[in-house]
């Protein structure tokens, strides 16, 4: 879950990248923060859904090529 406190550390170290910009250690854990909120992000679009994303049957079974193609 995307917490209000997650958002606003995100929003501060972006805010302060844009005035002074931001330390090794602060660049860190802004990448680490958005990679959580990504997640989060991720996984509720995939629960709205309803589950993971269908695989890819793009094949055509009566195409005649190789199978084990893709086609394009």
């Amino acid at each position: 879950m995307i917490s209000k406190e997650l958002v606003e550390r995100i929003n501060t170290l972006a805010n302060k990248k844009k005035e002074k910009g931001l330390t090794k250690e602060e660049q860190e854990e802004q990448t680490k923060l958005r990679k959580e909120y990504l997640k989060a992000v991720r996984q509720q679009v995939i629960n709205q859904m309803g589950g993971p994303p269908p695989k890819d049957n793009s094949h055509k079974e009566d195409c005649g090529c190789n199978k084990n193609k893709k086609h394009s």
